[in-house]
């Protein structure tokens, strides 16, 4: 008799031996998936093998946290239940943090399986799972729970490394993106203003967050011309960046070869609209001045006005159309021209001047910037542009919210 329990012990002994043996070996398996970088619905299918296969599960619902809020990302065996009745029934074992019974549980549908097992970190959720038509019992029962548990713990953080990773990789092509956004900037923004007997330049150029979507330039055309111009484009990172690349190019061409103002307008605006399908627009002033007839040709496609100073009056340049990039033919486009008196001043710039915040004390607007001009006009092109900036940082004493770009030209 003592030889058979004996036999019996032992017997016991190597099953249980070969058991956590295939336990290691599918571990081994799933570990080496993921060192692999297998993809999730691959490491999915395998934990689905292991469980029906080796351990004769036959139901089993899996949900994990995501965006919190748990999706079932394995199901199979008995009748398919919805995702919301699943996650209500769950919510209802939401304190249970290690495998349990359910058979006998009043819930309906949590009583069609035999046991829950949850996934924790800490004191997080990170999933859980029912499992159905497990006949396991005895010693092995409280071995194949923590083994399952322990299978699943190890597929979910292989896919919240994946996450992390994915996450990872895309902060980098976000920040490599804004690298080459600044560096396509930096080439679009003249080094040195032109100064020369008939015109003085002074430019200000401050991005938000080292990139931003304006532009400005000037252009000497022949000996008695040139013609400058400021834009804003929608949006940030390279694409915008890209996008004014383009228009840069386009403006230079069609500038040394086109002397009105409004057939370059009209033709940027097409070149805008191909290129981003009406996605993405500009706003822009563009002129043109002729010093031998002093006269200053204008359009200004829905951008902040800029202020023409002269003889102590100020005026702001309203006249051109709507932005660009927007409609196939522009709604409307009426060309303005000046007769510019000598020592007349040019006050350009972008929206994010007028972005600073206000306060219950202080408000800044178009009327202000106006009087500004008009009180510190006699200034130099660089002067003007510095008291300006003095002046709101002292005022409201916050950083701007968006790009600001001034353009200040003096002609002679």
């Amino acid at each position: 008799m003592q030889y058979i329990d004996d036999s019996s012990g032992e017997d016991e002994l190597i099953r249980l031996l070969l058991k956590r043996q295939s336990e290691l070996n599918s571990l081994l398996e799933i570990t080496r998936a993921i060192n692999k970088n297998t993809a999730t619905p691959i490491l999915i299918q395998m934990l689905e093998v292991i469980l029906q296969s080796y351990l004769q599960v036959g139901k089993l619902r899996f949900l994990i946290e995501k965006e919190n809020k748990f999706v079932c990302i394995s199901r199979y065996g008995g009748e398919m239940e919805s995702a919301v009745l699943l996650n209500k029934a769950c919510s209802k074992l939401s304190k249970i943090k290690s495998p349990i019974s359910i058979a006998d549980h009043p819930d309906p549908l949590l009583k069609k399986f035999n046991y829950f097992i949850p996934i924790y970190h800490k004191s997080k959720a990170l999933a859980y799972a029912l499992i159905g038509d497990f006949n396991t019992s005895g010693e092995m029962l409280n071995n194949d729970l923590n083994f399952i548990q322990t299978l699943m713990n190890v597929i979910i953080v292989a896919l919240e490394n994946k996450k992390l990773f994915r996450e990872r990789l895309q902060s980098e092509r976000f920040q490599r993106e804004m690298e080459l956004a600044v560096e396509v900037q930096n080439m679009l923004i003249p080094l040195r203003m032109h100064k020369d007997h008939s015109v003085e330049i002074g430019a200000k150029y401050l991005p938000h967050q080292n990139i931003g979507g304006d532009y400005f330039d000037f252009i000497r055309l022949n000996e008695s011309e040139f013609l400058w111009c400021i834009a804003d484009v929608s949006g940030k990172g390279i694409s915008a960046a890209l996008l004014m690349a383009n228009f840069q190019a386009s403006l230079h061409a069609w500038a040394a070869v086109e002397n009105n103002l409004t057939n370059i307008v009209e033709r940027l605006n097409k070149i805008v609209l191909s290129n981003t399908k009406g996605e993405r627009f500009i706003t822009l002033f563009l002129a043109r001045y002729d010093e031998k007839t002093r006269k200053l040709n204008y359009v200004n496609a829905g951008h902040n006005p800029p202020v023409l100073y002269a003889k102590g009056e100020v005026s702001p340049l309203k006249l051109g159309t709507t932005m660009i990039g927007v409609f196939e033919d522009l709604p409307f486009l009426n060309e303005g021209e000046i007769d510019m008196e000598p020592g007349s001043l040019i006050f350009n710039y972008t929206d994010g001047l007028m972005d600073f915040e206000s306060t219950s004390s202080r408000v800044w607007n178009e009327d202000k910037l106006i009087n500004f001009v008009k009180d510190k006009g006699h200034l130099s092109p660089d002067d003007l542009n510095d008291s300006l900036l003095n002046h709101l940082n002292h005022a409201f004493k916050s950083k701007p919210i968006d790009d600001i770009t001034l353009l200040t030209l003096r002609i002679f």
